[in-house]
Protein backbone atom coordinates (compact mmCIF):
# COMPACT_ATOMS: atom_id res chain seq x y z
CA UNK A 1 0.00 0.00 0.00
CA UNK A 2 1.13 3.35 -1.06
CA UNK A 3 0.73 5.48 2.12
CA UNK A 4 1.19 9.12 0.85
CA UNK A 5 -0.26 10.79 4.45
CA UNK A 6 -1.50 9.62 8.04
CA UNK A 7 -3.67 11.42 10.06
CA UNK A 8 -5.12 10.53 13.41
CA UNK A 9 -7.87 8.69 11.84
CA UNK A 10 -7.50 8.06 8.26
CA UNK A 11 -4.73 7.10 6.07
CA UNK A 12 -4.54 8.54 1.86
CA UNK A 13 -3.15 6.26 -0.04
CA UNK A 14 -2.73 5.40 -3.96
CA UNK A 15 -5.66 4.19 -5.89
CA UNK A 16 -5.17 0.96 -7.47
CA UNK A 17 -6.82 -0.52 -10.46
CA UNK A 18 -8.51 -2.64 -7.67
CA UNK A 19 -10.34 0.24 -6.21
CA UNK A 20 -13.22 0.30 -9.38
CA UNK A 21 -16.09 -1.21 -6.73
CA UNK A 22 -15.17 1.32 -4.26
CA UNK A 23 -15.67 4.22 -6.81
CA UNK A 24 -18.37 2.86 -8.04
CA UNK A 25 -20.01 2.37 -4.97
CA UNK A 26 -19.83 6.10 -3.64
CA UNK A 27 -20.33 7.35 -7.65
CA UNK A 28 -23.70 5.52 -6.96
CA UNK A 29 -24.85 7.28 -4.00
CA UNK A 30 -27.12 10.19 -5.56
CA UNK A 31 -26.84 12.39 -2.25
CA UNK A 32 -23.14 12.03 -2.31
CA UNK A 33 -23.70 13.02 -6.29
CA UNK A 34 -26.61 15.62 -5.42
CA UNK A 35 -23.78 19.10 -6.02
CA UNK A 36 -22.00 16.70 -8.70
CA UNK A 37 -25.08 15.52 -11.58
CA UNK A 38 -28.01 15.71 -9.63
CA UNK A 39 -27.87 12.30 -7.81
CA UNK A 40 -27.55 10.30 -11.75
CA UNK A 41 -26.72 6.42 -11.58
CA UNK A 42 -23.03 6.07 -11.55
CA UNK A 43 -21.58 4.18 -14.95
CA UNK A 44 -18.88 1.36 -13.94
CA UNK A 45 -17.37 1.28 -17.34
CA UNK A 46 -16.63 4.83 -17.09
CA UNK A 47 -14.69 4.85 -13.73
CA UNK A 48 -12.60 2.04 -15.13
CA UNK A 49 -11.77 3.45 -18.59
CA UNK A 50 -11.51 7.12 -17.54
CA UNK A 51 -11.72 8.16 -13.86
CA UNK A 52 -8.91 5.37 -12.35
CA UNK A 53 -7.08 5.58 -14.99
CA UNK A 54 -6.67 9.45 -15.03
CA UNK A 55 -6.27 8.76 -11.48
CA UNK A 56 -3.08 6.47 -11.40
CA UNK A 57 -1.68 8.97 -14.05
CA UNK A 58 -1.21 11.87 -11.79
CA UNK A 59 1.00 10.02 -9.47
CA UNK A 60 3.59 9.29 -11.99
CA UNK A 61 3.21 12.87 -13.78
CA UNK A 62 3.17 14.44 -10.64
CA UNK A 63 4.67 13.63 -7.65
CA UNK A 64 3.07 14.76 -4.58
CA UNK A 65 0.04 15.17 -6.39
CA UNK A 66 -3.30 13.43 -7.53
CA UNK A 67 -6.08 11.91 -6.32
CA UNK A 68 -6.05 9.93 -2.84
CA UNK A 69 -7.91 6.86 -1.52
CA UNK A 70 -9.40 8.22 2.27
CA UNK A 71 -9.43 4.65 4.37
CA UNK A 72 -10.45 5.24 7.96
CA UNK A 73 -7.69 3.68 10.29
CA UNK A 74 -10.06 1.91 12.57
CA UNK A 75 -12.04 0.02 10.24
CA UNK A 76 -10.44 -0.09 6.92
CA UNK A 77 -13.47 1.16 5.06
CA UNK A 78 -13.08 3.10 1.99
CA UNK A 79 -14.87 6.53 3.11
CA UNK A 80 -13.93 8.52 -0.35
CA UNK A 81 -11.32 10.96 -1.93
CA UNK A 82 -9.18 13.66 -1.61
CA UNK A 83 -7.51 15.63 -4.61
CA UNK A 84 -4.84 18.01 -4.42
CA UNK A 85 -3.37 18.83 -7.77
CA UNK A 86 -3.04 21.51 -10.07
CA UNK A 87 -5.86 22.21 -12.29
CA UNK A 88 -4.92 22.28 -16.11
CA UNK A 89 -4.32 25.82 -16.22
CA UNK A 90 -3.12 26.60 -13.39
CA UNK A 91 0.65 26.33 -12.22
CA UNK A 92 2.52 23.91 -10.12
CA UNK A 93 2.61 25.41 -7.22
CA UNK A 94 -1.23 26.40 -7.09
CA UNK A 95 -2.93 23.29 -6.76
CA UNK A 96 -6.73 22.56 -5.85
CA UNK A 97 -8.14 20.84 -3.23
CA UNK A 98 -10.83 18.72 -3.35
CA UNK A 99 -13.09 15.35 -1.56
CA UNK A 100 -15.65 13.27 -2.14
CA UNK A 101 -17.20 11.11 0.80
CA UNK A 102 -19.48 8.80 1.90
CA UNK A 103 -22.61 9.63 3.63
CA UNK A 104 -21.53 7.53 6.45
CA UNK A 105 -18.38 9.89 6.68
CA UNK A 106 -20.28 13.26 6.64
CA UNK A 107 -20.20 15.22 9.44
CA UNK A 108 -17.53 13.40 11.50
CA UNK A 109 -14.58 16.15 10.15
CA UNK A 110 -13.09 13.61 7.86
CA UNK A 111 -13.47 16.27 5.34
CA UNK A 112 -11.51 19.01 7.45
CA UNK A 113 -9.17 16.34 8.67
CA UNK A 114 -7.84 14.84 5.66
CA UNK A 115 -8.00 18.38 3.73
CA UNK A 116 -5.98 19.87 6.73
CA UNK A 117 -3.34 17.19 6.71
CA UNK A 118 -2.58 18.08 2.48
CA UNK A 119 -2.73 21.83 3.19
CA UNK A 120 0.18 21.43 5.54
CA UNK A 121 1.90 18.55 3.56
CA UNK A 122 1.45 21.08 0.27
CA UNK A 123 2.37 24.33 1.71
CA UNK A 124 5.89 22.09 4.29
CA UNK A 125 7.00 20.13 1.73
CA UNK A 126 5.89 20.44 -1.82
CA UNK A 127 6.47 24.47 -2.14
CA UNK A 128 2.71 25.28 -2.61
CA UNK A 129 1.88 29.16 -2.97
CA UNK A 130 -1.62 29.22 -2.88
CA UNK A 131 -4.23 26.11 -2.54
CA UNK A 132 -8.02 26.93 -3.90
CA UNK A 133 -10.60 24.92 -3.51
CA UNK A 134 -14.59 25.32 -5.14
CA UNK A 135 -18.25 23.69 -5.46
CA UNK A 136 -21.32 24.81 -6.09
CA UNK A 137 -22.70 27.92 -4.06
CA UNK A 138 -25.89 26.05 -2.45
CA UNK A 139 -23.45 23.30 -1.34
CA UNK A 140 -22.93 24.82 2.53
CA UNK A 141 -21.09 21.82 3.75
CA UNK A 142 -18.39 21.92 1.73
CA UNK A 143 -18.25 25.80 1.98
CA UNK A 144 -18.18 24.96 6.10
CA UNK A 145 -14.79 22.48 5.40
CA UNK A 146 -12.94 24.75 3.49
CA UNK A 147 -14.10 28.03 6.18
CA UNK A 148 -12.47 25.22 8.70
CA UNK A 149 -8.97 25.43 6.97
CA UNK A 150 -8.97 29.10 6.85
CA UNK A 151 -9.66 29.68 3.02
CA UNK A 152 -11.23 32.80 2.23
CA UNK A 153 -14.16 33.11 -0.18
CA UNK A 154 -12.62 34.56 -3.46
CA UNK A 155 -15.41 34.59 -5.87
CA UNK A 156 -18.94 33.12 -7.44
CA UNK A 157 -19.04 32.07 -10.67
CA UNK A 158 -20.50 30.45 -13.79
CA UNK A 159 -19.60 27.94 -16.10
CA UNK A 160 -21.27 25.18 -18.39
CA UNK A 161 -20.58 22.05 -16.07
CA UNK A 162 -22.87 19.70 -18.45
CA UNK A 163 -23.26 17.25 -15.59
CA UNK A 164 -24.36 20.32 -13.20
CA UNK A 165 -27.39 21.44 -14.92
CA UNK A 166 -29.56 18.68 -13.01
CA UNK A 167 -27.89 19.56 -9.45
CA UNK A 168 -30.25 21.78 -7.74
CA UNK A 169 -29.26 25.08 -7.08
CA UNK A 170 -26.91 25.16 -9.92
CA UNK A 171 -28.27 28.43 -11.26
CA UNK A 172 -26.59 30.17 -8.11
CA UNK A 173 -23.17 29.08 -10.19
CA UNK A 174 -20.03 27.83 -7.88
CA UNK A 175 -17.88 29.30 -5.36
CA UNK A 176 -14.12 29.83 -4.96
CA UNK A 177 -12.09 29.40 -1.71
CA UNK A 178 -8.73 29.73 -1.75
CA UNK A 179 -5.32 29.96 1.12
CA UNK A 180 -1.85 31.20 0.42
CA UNK A 181 0.96 29.46 2.41
CA UNK A 182 1.27 33.01 4.16
CA UNK A 183 -1.84 33.10 5.87
CA UNK A 184 -1.94 29.30 6.77
CA UNK A 185 1.49 29.69 8.04
CA UNK A 186 -0.08 32.62 10.33
CA UNK A 187 -2.97 30.83 11.36
CA UNK A 188 -0.81 27.73 12.49
CA UNK A 189 0.96 30.23 14.30
CA UNK A 190 -2.03 31.79 16.61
Amino acid sequence: MHVFLETERLILRRFTENDADALFELYDDPAVMKYLNGGQPADRAEIVTLDLPAFLGYYERFPGYGFWAAIEKNTGDFLGWFHFRPRPDDPPDEPELGYRLHRKAWGKGYGTEGSAALLAKGFTELGVRRVSASTMAVNTASRRVMEKLGMKFVRTYFEEFPEHERAPGSEHGEVEYAITRDEWSAAARS
